[in-house]
């Protein structure tokens, strides 16, 4: 593994990680989800404007890594959205440049946002994938998540959750 620093998102970082999350898009859902539901998200500004938007209204808590000082991953991660109780975290996105998967950076992200969300005082965090991207599925149950059950529709294709405790 390649030398690699992690830090919180700055004010300035929406075109970072606009960039890194349309790369990472590109490979990994363009057989997943339907090009009439992903084509605004491979848009650099659209999806900048998002994330303009959370660093502008100071939400959630995100991360970028950079690899041999070349930006690489990013994630977010805040307060669960459909969670009845408090003690629920919920990774919204984590994404890397496809020529650095499967190199233990997004393990490495991963440790990061599991150590934070524990930190902050969370027990056990959930997230949402598209069922159909087995490589993200694999990761995530390598790291100790498991399959909630639950589904829903979301961009044309179907997503699933996993859930872990950070206990």
């Amino acid at each position: 593994m390649n030398d690699y620093e992690i830090r919180k998102v700055e004010k300035d970082d929406d075109k970072k990680f606009a960039f890194i999350q349309v790369e990472s898009w590109k490979k990994a859902y363009s057989n997943i989800v339907p090009q009439e539901h992903l084509r605004k998200f491979l848009d650099n500004d659209y999806v900048s404007s998002i994330y303009r938007r959370l660093l502008d209204n100071n939400k959630g808590n995100g991360y970028i890594m950079k690899v041999d000082g070349q930006y690489h991953c990013i994630a977010y991660w805040d307060k669960a959205r459909d969670s009845m109780t408090d003690d629920t975290a919920e990774i919204i996105c984590i994404h890397s440049l496809p020529d650095n998967w499967r190199r233990g950076y997004g393990s490495k992200m991963m440790q990061k946002l599991l150590h934070d969300m524990k930190e902050q005082g969370y027990s056990k965090v959930i997230l949402w994938v598209f069922r159909d991207n087995e490589r993200a599925c694999s990761f995530y149950e390598a790291c100790g998540f498991r399959k909630t059950g639950e589904s829903k529709e979301s961009m044309g294709a179907i997503e699933i959750s996993y859930i872990r405790s950070l206990q």
